[in-house]
């Protein structure tokens, strides 16, 4: 299925005034742009369809295939890119020209696991799980809960060069400044997978999905770097891809480091150039320092 996202635009130029000291200039700035897509599947045998809203969120306009994606696996309404047939914009009048909304066709006679989708209709980009019932409803299950981990050995050089790696990748952050990041990353610091949004969970929804469509799953060799802090929805996103490794440059959560425990994943925090926090650490990986106190 060929995926085209070269008609969405993730960034506007708006015109501001900059007050230095005592001096007034105006001026353009750029932005990150804020939209809502909202998300439909498709589903049922071939003589009756059934089309259902799943959910509405709000992002940066550009990957919105892998966003949906991503967004139904890590709910786990969907367990595999097999079972989708077809992803499309679909034109709505009140978006006038805007492709805000995104409906994804699975294949006949596969039953999407809607309990899971226990959520309000509408989640903000700061978000990815205001609306849901309860804290047990968001404890999903992975599929690679029980996959033998692999032993993975990462040197703390490398994992100081991940910052400046994933800004120097970050093309609407160097041009907004406003905006989050996901990065891939092998355990030699090579970056295999890189997505934007406003939103901490898009940006991961869409690495995950672009993962799932190119078939990568499970992620458990590789490292996960977050642009901003770690958060429950953020681990439990990681956990539905396998992944074994998460890294954020911010803090991470009390509810983000329990789910990591129980999880037995590996999270590092307050990564920046020269130190980081281990919070957890799974036996299976295991972060070589020169020094060690």
């Amino acid at each position: 299925m060929e995926i085209n996202n070269s008609e969405l635009v993730s960034i506007k130029e708006v015109p501001i005034r900059k007050i230095t000291g005592c001096t007034s200039l105006s001026l353009f700035d750029t932005l990150s742009i804020e939209e809502p897509l909202e998300i439909k599947i498709q589903y049922g045998s071939k003589e009756q369809r059934i089309q259902k809203n799943i959910s509405v969120t709000m992002r940066t306009p550009g990957n919105d295939p892998e966003l949906a994606i991503g967004f139904l696996f890590t709910e786990g309404i969907i367990s595999s890119y097999d079972v989708v047939k077809n992803v499309s914009h679909l034109a709505i009048e009140c978006t006038l020209k805007k492709k805000n909304s995104i409906l994804v066709e699975l294949i006949e006679d596969f039953v999407p696991h809607l309990m899971q989708a226990d959520r309000n209709f509408y989640t903000t980009s700061s978000c990815g799980v205001c609306g849901k019932g309860s804290i047990e409803a968001i404890k999903t299950v992975s599929l690679f809960k029980s996959l033998a981990r692999q032993n993975l050995n990462i040197s703390s050089d490398i994992l100081y060069q991940l910052p400046q790696k994933l800004k120097s990748a970050q093309s609407n952050f160097d041009a907004t400044g406003g905006i989050h990041a996901a990065g891939l990353f092998s355990v030699e610091g090579d970056l295999k997978l890189l997505q934007e949004d406003v939103g901490r969970h898009n940006a991961l929804d869409k690495l995950i999905g672009e993962a799932l469509r190119t078939h990568l799953l499970p992620l458990n060799h590789h490292i996960l770097l977050l642009s901003g802090r770690a958060s429950f929805e953020l681990i439990q996103k990681a956990a539905m891809a396998g992944i074994a490794v998460v890294v954020a440059i911010g803090a991470p959560s009390t509810l983000a480091l329990e789910l990591a425990i129980e999880l037995n994943i590996t999270l590092l925090g307050f990564l920046k150039e020269d130190r980081f926090n281990i919070y957890h650490s799974c036996d299976e990986v295991s972060i070589l320092t020169t020094h060690q106190n």
